[in-house]
C-alpha cells in the first residue's frame, strides 16, 4: 500500500481577492487564501480522505509561510520542504496572486507579482526521493506547466523528480498548462524539457494551444469558434499526439466557453485506453473561475486512484471543476463524493 495518493512539486503563494465579487482597483478589503496550481490539484483528493503531498520551499520565519503551512494542514495536505533565510527585506518571499472574479460583462482579472519567489530554487535535491517513491510510496505524481516553466532550476527539478517517479513504478501526470510569460526567451529549452516529461507521462492533460506551443504540434487547421469544433480538433491533435507519446494511457482537456463572467458553458473530453469519452457543454454558474481547470484535473486523478472506468474519471473530473468554480476559494474541496455526484447529476435540492 503506497502511502501517497498524488504528489506534486509546486511553489505555494499567496492570493488576495476583493469579496462580493468587487474589483481590485476599487476594494480596499481582500481575502486571503493559500495557493499554488499543483496544491489545487491535489485537493479534491485530500478532501476525501486520501494523503497527499505537496514538495515545495518556504522561508524561514515567515508569516506568509506559517499561512501557507497551517493551510496546507487544514486542506489534510502533507508537504515537505526546506527553509530558506529571507536574506533581508529584499530578499526571498512567497508570491501574490491579485485578483478578482469579475461580474457580469466585466471579465476577472489576475495579476501576478513573483519577483524573489522562492519557489523559484527548487532543487530535486531538496528532497529524499528515494525515500518517498521508493520507500513510502506515491500512486500519482502531478506536474503542471507552470511549475515546470517557472525557472531553470524548477525545470530541472520537475524533470529529475518526474524520472525519478518513473523509475519507482508510480504514474505520472502532466498538465503542459502553457503561460507565454514563463516561456519568453526559453522556448527551445523549454519544449526539450516538456518533450522530456511528456515522454514518462502517462497522463497528459492540456488543450489544443498547449500541446501546439508546449510540444510542438502543428495541429489541424483552426476551425469555428463553437465548442463541437473545438471537440472535433482535440481529438485529431490527439491522434498525432499518441504517435510521439504513445506511452500515456490517458488524453484530456476542459470545454469551456464564456457567457459571461456569472456563467459558462462546461465540458470536458478525455481519450482513456483507446476510447473516446466526451461530456458535451451545459452551463454551469460561476462565483469564482480561477481554479475550475485544476479542480477537473484533481476529479480525473481520484477517479483514477478509485479504480473507476474511465466514463466515471470524465464525469468526476467535470463536477469537480464546476465545484471550484462554485467557490471563491480556488480549488475543489468536496464535503463527500456524493457532493461531486450530485452536481454532475444537476441535483442541487437541499441535504439534509
Amino acid at each position: 500500500m503506497k502511502k501517497y495518493a498524488i504528489a506534486s512539486v509546486t511553489s505555494m503563494g499567496l492570493r488576495i481577492t476583493p469579496p462580493d465579487r468587487m474589483a481590485v482597483q476599487n476594494s480596499n478589503l481582500f481575502y486571503l487564501q493559500a495557493t499554488s496550481a499543483e496544491s489545487n490539484v491535489l485537493n479534491v483528493a485530500s478532501s476525501l480522505g486520501r494523503e497527499c503531498l505537496v514538495l515545495t520551499k518556504f522561508v524561514e520565519g515567515s508569516p506568509m509561510a506559517d499561512f501557507i503551512k497551517r493551510q496546507l494542514r487544514a486542506r489534510n495536505i502533507r508537504f515537505e520542504g526546506k527553509d530558506v533565510p529571507q536574506g533581508g527585506p529584499w530578499g526571498y518571499r512567497h508570491q501574490f496572486n491579485i485578483a478578482d472574479s469579475g461580474f457580469g460583462l466585466r471579465a476577472p482579472r489576475v495579476w501576478n507579482d513573483r519577483a524573489g519567489e522562492v519557489g523559484r530554487m527548487l532543487s530535486a535535491d531538496d528532497f529524499d526521493l528515494d525515500r518517498i517513491f521508493g520507500q513510502e510510496g506515491v500512486e500519482i505524481f502531478h506536474l503542471s506547466g507552470l511549475i515546470a516553466a517557472m525557472s531553470e532550476e524548477t525545470t530541472k527539478c520537475c524533470l529529475a523528480i518526474a524520472k525519478a517517479a518513473k523509475k519507482y513504478g508510480t504514474l505520472v501526470s502532466f498538465d503542459l498548462n502553457y503561460r507565454a510569460t514563463f516561456w519568453k526567451g526559453r522556448e527551445e529549452e523549454l519544449r526539450g524539457a516538456f518533450h522530456e516529461i511528456a515522454s514518462v507521462a502517462d497522463i497528459l492533460i492540456g488543450n489544443e494551444e498547449d500541446f501546439q506551443l508546449c510540444l510542438g504540434f502543428q495541429g489541424p487547421e483552426a476551425g469555428g469558434r463553437e465548442l463541437s469544433s473545438k471537440i472535433e480538433r482535440f481529438q485529431a491533435m490527439i491522434d498525432e499526439v499518441r504517435e510521439k507519446y504513445p506511452q500515456a494511457r490517458a488524453y484530456a482537456t476542459t470545454l469551456r466557453q464564456v457567457v459571461s463572467a456569472n456563467e459558462h458553458l462546461w465540458g470536458a473530453i478525455l481519450r482513456a485506453d483507446g476510447e473516446w469519452y466526451v461530456e458535451e457543454p451545459r452551463p454551469i454558474q460561476v462565483m469564482d473561475r480561477i481554479g475550475g481547470g485544476d479542480g477537473f484535473s484533481g476529479g480525473l486523478l481520484y477517479g483514477l486512484l478509485s479504480g473507476w472506468t474511465p466514463d466515471k474519471w470524465l464525469q468526476f473530473g467535470w463536477a469537480s471543476g464546476a465545484l471550484a468554480a462554485s467557490s471563491l476559494n480556488d480549488y475543489a474541496e468536496p464535503a463527500d463524493e456524493k457532493q461531486v455526484w450530485d452536481i454532475y447529476k444537476g441535483n442541487a435540492r437541499v441535504q439534509r
